[in-house]
C-alpha cells in the first residue's frame, strides 16, 4: 500500500517533490493541510494545485504530462471568429470574480456535483482580494454568459475553471485572457489536467519535468499586482484585431 504524505498544518510552505507524485491516479502527491493564501501560493509556485470533492480531504496534485496553453499561439479559430463577428458581447477583467467562481461551481448537466466547494470558493476569493487571483468575464448586455478564473504568480497564470451560459462564452473568455497574458509577458497558461475539450481549444501536453522548469523560471519574475481591471468592458470583437 502506498501512503501519501500528510501536509503539516504548521508548515504551509512545505510540499513533497512533485517527482514523488503517483502515476495512478496521475499526479496525486499529498493530502491535508488547508487552503490558506500562503499554502496555495506556495503550491502554485511548485507546480502543485488542490483538487478534491465534497467530503474528501484536501488533495494536492502535479500530473505528468501537464496540460498548458501557449498564450502566443492561442487565437480564435474560424468558428469563434464568426461568433465574435455577429455578437455584441463585451469582455471585462476582475469585475465579477465571485460571480465567475460561483458560475464555475454550478454542476454541469452530465456531472452529479462539483469540486469547487464553498471552502474553495472562499479561498480563491481571498486570493483575489489580495491581488493574486483574477477573472475574465463575458457579458451579453447585463448578463454574464461566460468566464474563467485562475491564479497569477510571477509571470505564470494557472487556470482553474471556466464556464458558459451561452455557446462560446467560455471560449471567448479564454481567448480574452490569453490576449491579456500575451500583452503582459505571460507565455504559459497552465490548464493542469488534459482532456479532449482543452486539446480541441489548442492546449498542449508537456512533460512535468519541462513544465516545472518553466514554473521555476516564470514565478521568479515580477508579479502584476492588484486588480487587473482597466475600467469599462471592451467589445469582444476587439479580439479579432489580433487574429
Amino acid at each position: 500500500m502506498i501512503r501519501l504524505p500528510l501536509l503539516e498544518d504548521d508548515a504551509p510552505d512545505r510540499f513533497p517533490d512533485p517527482a514523488r507524485a503517483l502515476p495512478e491516479p496521475n499526479g496525486l502527491l499529498a493530502f491535508g493541510g488547508d487552503l490558506s493564501p500562503q499554502r496555495l501560493l506556495a503550491a502554485y509556485a511548485r507546480g502543485i494545485f488542490p483538487w478534491y470533492g465534497e467530503g474528501q480531504p484536501i488533495l494536492w496534485w502535479s500530473p505528468d504530462p501537464r496540460c498548458v496553453f501557449d498564450t502566443g499561439a492561442l487565437k480564435p479559430n474560424r468558428s469563434l471568429r464568426r461568433l465574435l463577428a455577429r455578437t455584441s458581447w463585451h469582455v471585462s477583467v476582475d469585475r465579477a470574480f465571485r460571480e465567475v467562481i460561483e458560475a464555475c461551481a454550478e454542476p454541469r448537466q452530465d456531472e452529479p456535483g462539483t469540486w469547487i466547494t464553498p471552502a474553495m470558493m472562499n479561498a480563491y476569493t481571498a486570493l483575489h482580494a489580495q491581488g493574486h487571483a483574477h477573472s475574465v468575464e463575458v457579458w451579453d448586455g447585463g448578463h454574464l454568459v461566460g468566464g474563467i478564473y485562475g491564479v497569477a504568480i510571477g509571470r505564470l497564470f494557472c487556470g482553474e475553471s471556466m464556464f458558459s451560459r451561452q455557446s462560446g462564452g467560455s471560449k471567448v473568455a479564454l481567448m480574452a485572457l490569453a490576449a491579456r497574458l500575451r500583452e503582459w509577458g505571460f507565455p504559459l497558461l497552465d490548464a493542469q489536467v488534459v482532456n479532449p475539450h482543452l486539446l480541441s481549444l489548442g492546449a498542449l501536453e508537456i512533460p512535468r519535468i519541462d513544465f516545472l522548469a518553466r514554473v521555476r523560471e516564470l514565478v521568479a519574475l515580477p508579479l502584476v499586482e492588484g486588480s487587473w481591471s482597466d475600467g469599462a468592458a471592451r467589445p469582444a470583437q476587439d479580439l479579432l484585431s489580433g487574429t
